[in-house]
C-alpha cells in the first residue's frame, strides 16, 4: 500500500514537472501557470520524501542493501 502511494505521487509528480514545461513552451514564460505548476511539484515532491521517510520509521519500508 505504502509503494503504491509512493509511486503515484511520482507519477504525479512527473506530470507535474511536465505540465510546468507545458505551459513554458506555450506561455514563454509570461504566466502565472508556470510557477503554479513547480510550486505543485515540490509539495509532492516534499510530500513524498516525507512519505518515505515516515515508511523507512515506521518499519514498512526496508533496506536491503548489502553494506
Amino acid at each position: 500500500m505504502l509503494e503504491a502511494a509512493i509511486v503515484i505521487l511520482l507519477l504525479a509528480t512527473l506530470v507535474s514537472l511536465f505540465s510546468g514545461l507545458f505551459f513554458l513552451v506555450k506561455d514563454e514564460g509570461r504566466g502565472s501557470r508556470v510557477v503554479n505548476a513547480l510550486t505543485v511539484r515540490v509539495i509532492l515532491a516534499a510530500l513524498t520524501v516525507a512519505l518515505i521517510s515516515w515508511g523507512f520509521y515506521s518499519g514498512q519500508l526496508v533496506s536491503h542493501a548489502p553494506w
